[in-house]
């Protein structure tokens, strides 16, 4: 999971795997989104493979990149612990925001 994370950290990789969210997608057509060389693109599209986010495979002359969602979800899952977390806090703190202009209203 540390190499998915390290992966989408950066905003070229997450535009590429927003694009193949869509479907697959040669090497041209991802470089295509992107203001970077395209040597920058295959260290990006590398990054991807090695992570695990990205397979490719090859068509005649053409590389195509497909994404892979298990680490995806592997990441969803762990996020999803926090955001319950967050959750349970966000409520307690509308829960007291509520309390307090009640407490207000019934004072003023």
């Amino acid at each position: 999971m540390e190499a998915a994370l390290r992966a989408l950290a950066d905003d070229s990789r997450r535009t590429m795997l927003e694009a193949l969210a869509e479907g697959p997608a040669t090497a041209g057509e991802l470089a295509a989104l992107l203001p970077i060389a395209r040597p920058g693109v295959s260290r990006h599209l590398r990054v991807l493979r090695e992570a695990g986010l990205v397979e490719v495979r090859q068509e005649a002359q053409r590389r195509i990149y497909s994404l892979r969602p298990e680490p995806l979800a592997e990441v969803n899952d762990w996020l999803t612990h926090y955001l319950a977390s967050w959750d349970q806090r966000l409520d307690a703190l509308h829960t007291e925001i509520a309390r307090g202009k009640r407490e207000r209203r019934s004072t003023g």
